[in-house]
């Protein structure tokens, strides 16, 4: 809760990835707030107040998770807003002739997103689904970002091609979540 703040306010792309990792640690604890409290947040060199305030929180989204439909995968409803407020910053920026580094890095990751697209594994379950709704190129980059990420917190090779196109990706999302923190502290000029 206390990281997933600061992140919001600072790093929308890292709070999204983060709430993500959040989301599958309530599943690995088979969303029990009773687990959650004793094996997760215990671990946590917090006082009673900030873990009953942690406890809470992940109470909360426990309750969103299971409401939602979200105990087995998917995101919260939160969580998609996030990125559909991305997509949609991403769509103006692109048809904006004022950001032409971002639009040059979008073209730059471009064959990326096609490669990763092209070469995702899916189940028939998800097959289905992503016929229904067509994935997003923000959203392919996020899950490569965080299929990454997975891989190494296990401590799985990555090998040279997927770290270069990361690191790609990585520079793009972090222009688009620039943009989204000026935009909303600020606003942004997207001209005519």
């Amino acid at each position: 809760m206390f990281v997933a703040q600061q992140l919001r306010k600072n790093n929308i792309a890292e709070y999204l990835l983060y709430m993500w990792q959040v989301e599958d640690i309530i599943r690995a604890y088979g969303c029990s707030l009773t687990t959650i409290r004793r094996e997760y947040i215990s671990q946590f060199d917090y006082d009673d107040e900030k873990k009953d305030e942690l406890t809470d929180w992940y109470g909360d989204l426990i309750r969103m998770i299971n409401q939602e439909g979200c105990r087995e995968r998917g995101h919260l409803q939160i969580n998609r807003v996030v990125m559909m407020q991305l997509i949609e910053l991403h769509q103006q920026l692109l048809e904006s002739p004022k950001f032409v580094f971002y639009n040059s890095e979008y073209y730059k990751v471009l064959p990326f997103i096609v490669e990763l697209r092209n070469r995702g594994v899916r189940s028939e379950e998800e097959c289905n689904e992503v016929r229904e709704r067509e994935e997003n190129e923000i959203e392919t980059c996020f899950n490569a970002l965080y299929g990454t990420m997975m891989l190494r917190l296990q401590k799985k090779e990555i090998s040279q091609n997927t770290q270069h196109a990361i690191k790609e990706i990585t520079t793009f999302i972090g222009m688009l979540s620039d943009y989204y923190k000026k935009e909303r502290e600020e606003g942004l000029d997207m001209g005519d």
